[in-house]
């Protein structure tokens, strides 16, 4: 604590970043100041709850960055945190993306569902975000099925199914006016804009015409379509007539959470909302603005934001390069306020499930790191072994943090040898997972935890020891019924509650780690099975077998194919090889 006090008292008054360290060294949380050393020392100061006084027990130095702006404490702040991966900022972070429509600016234009992290620059319309991704492709089926526009991706050499059935008319061999293309591209556009007139007029026309002709079938599926139009595309409609396409942001905060609420109205409609509750580290002022500042990395920015008075708009503004206001009376003002409700309402709703799940997971994280007498446990590694009878030998590793899964770090090990010995197995996958963590300077486990049992957890700490790193290595035992029973050391077994959250937490880590390495093992086996069987064939190397194994995922499928197929990959002599191979083997099957 004297070398912390020591190191507060040379801190700057200027804005910029800091980055809180534990006892290992490893950056744990990273947060921005307008004056550094009234914020970092603040930490130190008084008496903090919940997940701040959790994070201070742990903070055993820190770094800091000086800045000229609090525009550039914001930017630096978000790339440390993409660059680490904070323990205490993931806790805000959100992968969700949402599905937009496109209409492809094409001589003929097709529709899709597009999510931001895919989508390239071009000159196409989007329309969204739409709140999932069934209302998404309910719109583009109703639009396709409305709008004879274009289907297919490429151009085929007749007609399909859908000019066939009037949902295309045929553009791959038909020469359609321009002007009738322009006109449904028009009709659509101002659909997705949100007037439904042509379309709804459309239907009706459709619906009474069936009718006359005593259609009653096609009549009644024309009248279903325009309820779905009135149930699933109506939305609620909002008293600013501009047309500018904003969200709304609004917020609630209880029991040192915080409940945050989007709203995304376009064409004076509200089309979608999005929420998000997280335990606070910092004031709901920062943590707002934070979140909002980070929130349209997925996401398309509208025209404008709208704010609580808790948040420095011109802030935000200058960093997201939008219009950024805080409204003060009216129509925007009562949006906020009906955010901020909402917020309080997701809250108090979502309270107890929250708090259900922090014992599920972060408790029994804490109370497997009391019971091993570990100095901290953040990150566990857990490992499994496939195989078939010897053959196709993998091992799988998934990682835990913070008793939660983080799935952008599990790893798959293909076994060099393939024969039946688990042992040999679990030592290749940990010398190999190891030597790389210590080779490439990678974060290490808190914990490692084999599913087997003493075997196992002897062989993967004698590998741990070779390495000389100190990293405690545990087993899940199973019972006869083959259902997780025990927890094992090398020194003892530790029977486990099955009613408490911590068995919950391991059984949850041993089901995880099986799927994944099951799942990856059939992988390696059917693309094993394939590869053997046409290993007898003359003519068919490694690039060969790639091919075929790209193209056709069985060898079922291949035994189907003719031999008029097989030459389009193949040269016709071993085309013809390969053919009367399968036969034979089909006949061979067959007796």
């Amino acid at each position: 604590m004297d070398y912390i006090k020591q190191k507060l008292s040379l801190l700057t008054t200027q804005p910029g970043c800091y980055l809180m360290k534990n006892c290992d060294g490893v950056i744990i949380y990273v947060g921005k100041a307008k004056n550094l050393k009234n914020r970092v020392s603040s930490y130190f100061r008084g008496k903090h709850t919940g997940k701040t006084a959790k994070l201070v027990s742990e903070i055993v130095d820190f770094e800091y960055i000086t800045v000229n702006s609090e525009v550039e404490s914001l930017i630096l702040e978000n790339n440390l945190i993409k660059k680490y991966n904070p323990k205490y900022n993931i806790l805000l972070k959100d992968d969700k993306t949402y599905p937009y429509i496109e209409l492809t600016n094409e001589d003929v234009p097709r529709l899709k569902i597009v999510r931001t992290l895919s989508r390239k620059k071009n000159t196409n319309y989007l329309y969204g975000p739409y709140p999932n991704v069934t209302a998404a492709r309910g719109v583009v089926n109703l639009l396709n099925r409305m709008y004879p526009i274009r289907k297919c991706n490429t151009y085929g050499t007749k007609p399909c199914l859908y000019y066939h059935i009037k949902q295309c008319l045929g553009y791959c061999t038909n020469k359609v006016d321009p002007n009738e293309i322009n006109k449904m591209k028009e009709e659509i556009i101002q659909f997705l804009k949100g007037n439904h007139t042509f379309i709804t007029n459309k239907i009706v026309a459709e619906m009474n015409e069936y009718s006359n002709n005593m259609q009653y079938e096609k009549a009644l599926e024309m009248k279903n379509l325009l309820e779905y139009i009135k149930i699933t595309l109506t939305h609620q409609q909002v008293e600013i007539q501009d047309s500018v396409d904003r969200d709304i942001f609004g917020f609630s905060t209880d029991k040192g959470y915080i409940s945050i609420q989007v709203f995304f109205i376009r064409s004076s409609k509200i089309v979608g909302r999005h929420s998000k509750i997280f335990s606070m580290i910092e004031n709901e002022s920062e943590e707002l603005s934070r979140y909002i500042a980070d929130f349209y990395h997925n996401i398309i920015k509208p025209k404008e934001i709208l704010v609580p008075s808790i948040c420095d708009a011109k802030l935000l503004s200058e960093y997201l390069n939008i219009n950024v206001k805080v409204p003060q009376k009216g129509e925007k003002l009562r949006l906020v306020n009906m955010a901020c409700e909402n917020a309080a309402i997701s809250l108090n709703e979502k309270f107890e499930l929250i708090e259900k799940d922090e014992k599920k997971t972060v408790d029994a994280n804490e109370e497997l790191r009391k019971l091993l007498n570990l100095e901290k446990l953040d990150r566990i590694e857990i490992f499994d072994n496939a195989h078939l009878f010897g053959t196709y030998n993998v091992s799988g590793m998934v990682v835990f943090k913070n008793g939660k899964p983080f799935k952008n770090e599990y790893r798959k090990f293909k076994i060099s040898v393939d024969q039946n010995d688990d042992y040999g197995t679990m030592h290749e996958a940990i010398y190999r997972r190891y030597f790389r963590v210590l080779k490439d300077n990678l974060e290490r486990p808190d914990l490692i935890i084999v599913d087997g049992g003493l075997g196992q957890v002897h062989v993967a700490q004698e590998v741990i020891d070779s390495l000389y790193l100190n990293i405690k290595v545990v087993g899940l035992k199973k019972d006869d019924k083959h259902a997780t029973s025990k927890l094992l050391t090398s020194e003892m077994e530790y029977d486990i509650d099955k009613r408490s959250n911590l068995f919950y937490l391991l059984e949850r880590m041993q089901d995880e780690v099986h799927n994944f390495t099951i799942n990856y093992h059939k992988q390696i086996r059917s693309k094993g099975s394939l590869e053997s069987i046409l290993d007898p064939v003359s003519g068919i190397g490694e690039k060969r077998k790639k091919e075929l194994l790209k193209k056709y995922k069985t060898i079922n499928q291949i035994k189907q194919l003719p031999l008029s197929e097989l030459e389009k990959i193949l040269p016709s002599k071993v085309a013809l090889e390969l053919y009367e191979y399968l036969k034979s083997c089909n006949n061979e099957e067959a007796k």
